[in-house]
């Protein structure tokens, strides 16, 4: 542990923060389906999701060491380019939570890490066949995937139960959706974990204290997993409105087949390394499960706002990061606490503004839409 220097320990706590965003902001990925349909009460679902998270993160690290030692030059990167990187993962979670809009946590850090790495140590420190094979390609084809299985595992549902009594159909696929939510958990956790191990050893090994090609070490594993974990229990209120009502309106038979279809893409994914996006995935798989419902209603403008965020958290990620690693780069710690501050504020910021027009547990079913201004009332009449 002598290679843990004060930047080392500050990029550590800085990969942890995102972790903890990364669990509050995908905490719908599992359970904003369910929380729409009653198969579970909110604070039930996420203390599961949470739960979950932390087990699903022991399950494998092939994503890891795609991050740690895929898609950037572990031989360039130095801990101050990962902090900026770092950075801008974290202020595109929190700017795309407040907007309620299920954007891709992954795809910031990949973008921030990418900017920075590309400002820090040039063109060559980043992989750029391996960003096409491991992230871009994944990210056009895992939702289109989990889309078709869910719609096909909707119209099958509804197919063999279209003479069952509703009630009887409801309770018993509500009774699967916490089932089918369950494994979601467990699989983002076994995927989106990983990341931030993932990070954590590339710090490592950027400082010297593990080898090139090094795995994640048990205690990266287990506190990755419980500030996912962490993060998930608070629940991402915001992004669960969104995906859990402003998508489409979900029964219990859509949620069901939603979640399935995720489920297998996910850990399909995870087990050949592939760092997807499990926003995407189940964003898709809700998608899908919409259009497979007879007479159902897809939001597309809400689709369009979700489908523009996913297009822009890469580059706008890179920008942020690249900027920061620029300031480090040339400001070494000064520029670290500069960048450090900065974010600070904006982040502080965002969360007030999240409170002029907040969800919680007790409303978060209570509309489809999320703004960030709460509207201006207006008078009827005046008294004298």
């Amino acid at each position: 542990m002598d290679h843990i220097t004060f930047l080392v320990a500050v990029v550590i706590v800085t990969a942890l923060a995102f972790d903890f965003t990364n669990g509050f902001h995908d905490t719908a990925n599992a359970m904003a389906t369910s929380i729409a349909t009653g198969a579970l009460k909110p604070r039930t679902a996420v203390l599961i999701g949470g739960v979950l998270n932390i087990g699903g993160a022991f399950l494998s690290t092939e994503v890891a060491k795609t991050i740690s030692g895929g898609i950037v030059d572990d031989t360039l990167v130095t801990p101050g380019m990962i902090f900026a990187g770092l950075v801008g993962a974290i202020l595109w979670n929190l700017l795309t939570w407040l907007l309620g809009l299920p954007s891709s946590s992954s795809h910031a850090l990949f973008g921030g890490l990418v900017g920075a790495v590309w400002v820090g140590a040039g063109e060559h420190g980043v992989h750029f066949d391996k960003v096409v094979e491991k992230v871009l390609i994944p990210a056009v084809a895992s939702p289109i995937v989990a889309g078709v299985a869910a719609l096909l595992a909707t119209y099958l549902a509804y197919k063999i139960t279209a003479r069952a009594r509703q009630d009887s159909v409801t309770k018993g696929f509500r009774l699967g959706q916490i089932a089918s939510a369950s494994l979601v958990s467990l699989a983002h956790g076994t995927n989106d974990a990983q990341k931030t191990m993932g990070v954590i050893t590339l710090t490592l090994i950027s400082a010297g204290a593990l080898g090139h090609d090094a795995g994640p070490p048990v205690w990266v594993i287990a506190s990755a997993g419980l500030a996912i974990g962490l993060g998930t229990y608070l629940g991402g209120w915001r992004i669960i409105r969104t995906m859990g009502k402003g998508l489409t309106d979900i029964q219990s038979p859509q949620g069901f087949a939603a979640e399935a279809a995720a489920t297998t893409v996910i850990l399909t994914s995870a087990h050949l390394g592939f760092a997807l996006s499990t926003t995407q995935v189940c964003s898709g798989g809700i998608l899908g499960a919409g259009l497979g419902r007879r007479l159902a209603e897809v939001r597309w403008g809400t689709a369009g706002r979700m489908m523009i965020a996913w297009l822009v958290t890469l580059p706008a990620a890179a920008l942020v990061g690249g900027v920061s690693a620029s300031v480090v780069k040339d400001g070494g710690t000064f520029g670290t606490v500069v960048i450090a501050l900065c974010a600070a504020a904006v982040a502080a910021f965002i969360v007030l503004a999240s409170r002029r027009n907040p969800v919680r547990a007790d409303n978060v079913n209570d509309a489809h839409e999320v703004t960030v201004r709460a509207a201006v009332p207006t008078t009827v009449g005046t008294v004298a």
